[in-house]
Order: C-alpha cells, then structure tokens, then sequence
C-alpha cells in the first residue's frame, strides 16, 4: 500500500516532473515505475548520488541523535560484510560468535555479572529492542497469574508522557493499555510517585527512559526501583522496570559510571539500548539484555532449522545485514573503555559548552545544559510579536543547521523548545560557527516590524494552534 505522502503520480498529468532525462545519449527514465531497459552501472549510480546531494548534510544535522560518521577502516569493514546475513548463524557462525561477544561486553557495562546468567541479542535499531523488553514483560505477567493467550483481562505498561513513539506502537500492537504520567511544568522526567499510583494487578512493567527524547535527562532509575520495592513488598504484584536506555545506554558506563539506573538495581529486568546513537555505529543496530535468562520466556525462543543448522531466536525481524553488528564491535575493539569514555565526554563538553553560552541570549531560558546525555534544549522567556523558535529553524536551515524546535508532550504543549544533539562529530569551532549562526539571525528576528505566520499561529487562542504545533513536532 503505497503511504498516502507519496500518492501515485500519473505521468500525464506531471509529464515535467515524471522523467529523469540522462545526458548520456538523452534517455529518458521513468521516477515511478520500472525503467524497461537496464542502464549502465554509472548512470545508475549518479542518478542516485545527484538527487541525494539534495538531502541535509548529516554532520549539520543537530536534530538527530543518530551516528552521522565513522572512520574509514569501520566504513571499509561495514562494505566489506553488508552480504552476510545476520540471521543464517550456521553460514557465517564468526558473526554469530562476534554478535555473543557485544552482548557480553554490554551486559558487563550494564553491570550484569556471570553469575546473573544474562541473555540478549542485536535487533535493527532500539525500537525493536524495545519491542522484545515488551513482549516479555508481557509473557511473564501472563505466565506469573496463569492467563490463557486469549485471557479477557487487559495489561497494562507505565511509562512517562516523554516516551518514544516504538511504545505506543507497542502497546497498539500488541493491546497492552498504556499509561502516560504527564510532565509537569519545571519536572520533566518521570514522577515516580504518580507511576506508582497508576500500577495495579495488570501492570506488566514500568519503563524509565535514559535520555529523554524531549529534553535529554536521565529519568531517576534508582529512585523509581527502590520505591518499586517498598511497593512490590506492599501489594505482591512484583512488577519489574525495562529500562530504554537508547542514548544513555551507551554514556553513563562510560562518563557517569557511579550512577545506578542498571543490573545493580533489583528490579531492572531488561535493557534496550542503540547501538547507532552513542553506541558509535551507523544505523540501524540495537540491544536488548536482559538480566537473568528467566526474564525471557522460553516461550519466546524459537529454534528453526535455517540453511543447514538448527538455531535459537528472539528477533523479532529475520534477515538483515550483519557489517552493523561487526562495527559495532570493531568499534569496542577500537576505542575501548577509554576511547568511549574520551569520545562522550567531549560531546558532553561541547554541549555544555553550547548550552551555556545559549544561556547567556536575552530571550532564552535553558531548560537542560547537557549533563546527562549531550543533548540540550531551550525555550523563550516570553512569547515574542514577531517571531517563534520554529522561525529560528526555519533561518537556521539557510546555513545548513537543522536544529528542531517543537512542542512538549501532553499536559506541558504550550511549552515550545528547541533542541540540540551533540555528536562525537561536533567541534568546539563548530559550536562557534552556529553560535555565530543564531546571533546573525536573532538579529535579522528582532528587526521584524510584522509578526510572522508562525508568530500568527503561536498567538492564537490555545485550542487552535495546539494542533499546528503538535503536528510540527510530529513531521
């Protein structure tokens, strides 16, 4: 079914914008359908490479937290194993024994020990991670009250309005009923006192985020388990924590190491985390570990002959590339503990950097500065006439710069930001050059005698433009 973004175009009706013309010899060839005759692996190619030099460049893309470079040798290794598939252990049984090696590693930076007995795998980005911790919470409350598959009661999964899109994919998919613990104004994390009061017999677990989309805190892991136990020892729900640790997973082991939000917390179950943000390695890879192999239902583990051999799986997806997994552990190989933590920590610094000097503009308020994971954000002190932070954006763009500005989530939405990434990628002369970038453009903002449309939209009365903005945030 084709996405209603991209509707079928009739080539009638856009003859100019239907075709590609190729100067070699004048070909002309269709954009949405199969050309009928091959073409020459290097027209190929420069179609291809010409209309993508019309996308952002990656390294200016402040908006993502995603691994915009690698050195050459991981680029190398990467083209070398895009073949193998990670899924036929049997054929490639060196990539399986290299992926059982990261789950190693990160479960030992996760603080699991040999004698927890840990089990995990890779999976294509952390939203799938996270839809294996689900489904195992899941299982196991099932398991834990002896429900049938098709039992008529409805779980349940607390987690803070801040979470990330995959979770309600989650519980639509699978038709567990969520609930959000909305933000508070000056609080932006999860209220562990509010979660608590929203769990009952149906709760299958409560999912603390490390590295909040919205804002980049870190949620209080420890405070939330230690309340959890009084609470579990109360009401003998045992209900467990799943942590989705997608960038901060791969931060504080390395540049806040005294923080407890992982296995030493005893009602951390699970922990899902991207390889491609903080973990160093271009999209898309993801880890799921959970602390003990009786966190994840057998039932979950499917052995399937496959190309020869028999072998376990949890995934849920089936064939993908494995170069992601192997430069993820080159990327262990490469820069060790050390290297990791001399890599975070200069993100950190630049953020920090960054985000004080933000601080020092007239109109902007800090809202974090980048101590838990290199990611920043701001607001207005006051709602300017004739400009918004969405327009800042919009100037920012002229340079290069995608640096997003989008509204909070339920219970906060009048509250408009604009937020940072900071990447291993990102220099301190950088840093001045989009410095220097918004005073240019504050100053052509502040010279505006007419309220722009933005600026239009964000005075409106609340229920009209409350839309608008979230539909932004949403694009």
């Amino acid at each position: 079914m084709l996405h209603l973004k991209y509707k079928h175009s009739s080539s009638k009706k856009n003859s100019n914008n239907s075709k590609i013309i190729v100067k070699d010899g004048g070909i002309e060839i269709p954009k949405y359908k199969i050309p009928a005759k091959p073409m020459s692996a290097g027209s190929a190619y420069q179609i291809v490479h010409d209309e993508c030099m019309l996308d952002g460049n990656a390294r200016l893309n402040l908006a993502t937290f995603v691994t915009t470079h690698m050195e050459p040798e991981a680029q190398k290794l990467m083209a070398e194993t895009m073949d193998k598939n990670m899924i036929d252990k049997s054929e490639y049984p060196q990539t399986a024994e290299i992926e059982k090696r990261c789950v190693n590693i990160i479960a030992d930076l996760w603080n699991s020990h040999s004698e927890n007995d840990s089990i995990g795998c890779s999976t294509i980005g952390s939203s799938e991670a996270c839809m294996l911790g689900g489904i195992a919470l899941k299982w196991r409350w099932r398991e834990k009250h002896k429900l049938p598959v098709n039992t008529n009661r409805i779980p349940n999964l607390v987690l803070s309005s801040g979470l990330q899109v995959v979770w309600e994919k989650f519980c639509k998919y699978w038709d567990v009923e969520m609930r959000e613990v909305p933000m508070e104004e000056g609080n932006y994390k999860l209220d562990v006192d509010k979660a608590l009061e929203m769990c009952d017999e149906n709760t299958i677990g409560i999912v603390p985020i490390l590295g909040i989309t919205y804002t980049g805190q870190y949620d209080d892991v420890k405070q939330l388990n230690d309340k959890l136990d009084v609470f579990n020892k109360k009401t003998g729900f045992d209900i467990p924590i799943h942590v989705d640790a997608a960038s901060g997973g791969f931060v504080a082991p390395f540049i806040q190491p005294k923080l407890e939000w992982d296995f030493r917390l005893k009602w951390v179950h699970s922990i899902s985390a991207s390889g491609h943000k903080y973990g160093l390695v271009y999209p898309g890879v993801g880890w799921v570990v959970w602390k003990n192999e009786k966190y994840l239902p057998e039932d979950l583990v499917f052995y399937v002959d496959y190309l020869g051999g028999q072998m376990p799986t949890m995934a849920i997806n089936f064939s993908r590339p494995g170069n992601q997994v192997l430069a993820q552990y080159y990327q262990f190989l490469r820069l060790g503990f050390d290297g990791y933590r001399q890599v975070q920590q200069y993100s950190q610094d630049v953020a920090k950097y960054l985000s004080s000097k933000i601080s020092e503009i007239d109109e902007f308020k800090l809202v974090t500065d980048g101590s838990d994971i290199p990611v920043f954000c701001w607001t207005l002190k006051e709602m300017q006439k004739n400009w918004t932070l969405y327009d800042l954006a919009d100037r920012l763009l002229m340079n290069g710069w995608q640096v997003p500005a989008y509204a909070m989530p339920e219970n906060v939405t009048d509250m408009v930001v604009q937020r940072i990434v900071v990447k291993k990628d990102m220099s301190f002369d950088m840093a001045d050059m989009l410095l220097g970038n918004i005073i240019e453009h504050l100053e052509y903002l502040r010279s505006l005698s007419e309220p722009t449309p933005s600026a239009i939209e964000a005075h409106k009365p609340r229920d009209e433009n409350s839309k608008v903005q979230e539909e932004r945030f949403h694009h």
